[in-house]
């Protein structure tokens, strides 16, 4: 789960501070999450789907469909 959101991150050219400043949270704290030291809270997976157009079954690799929304 933890590297699906680093490189979910990273594909959106975006640093820890900036993905930090949209879930309301410092830099400290995200990197955490990255780094599995600490468990995702359920509404920062929901933000982070949302953010990323993906499910959270994605983000905690329950499946492989990347898009939340595939296209037809």
């Amino acid at each position: 789960m933890y590297s699906r959101i680093r490189d979910l991150r990273e594909d959106a050219d975006m640093a820890q501070r900036e993905m930090a400043k949209i879930l309301n949270c410092s830099q400290r704290v995200y990197s955490n999450y990255e780094c599995g030291d600490v468990d995702i809270p359920t509404s920062v997976l929901i933000k982070l789907s949302k953010y990323h157009n993906t499910s959270v079954d994605y983000l905690l690799g329950l499946t492989n469909v990347k898009d939340a929304y595939p296209r037809r």
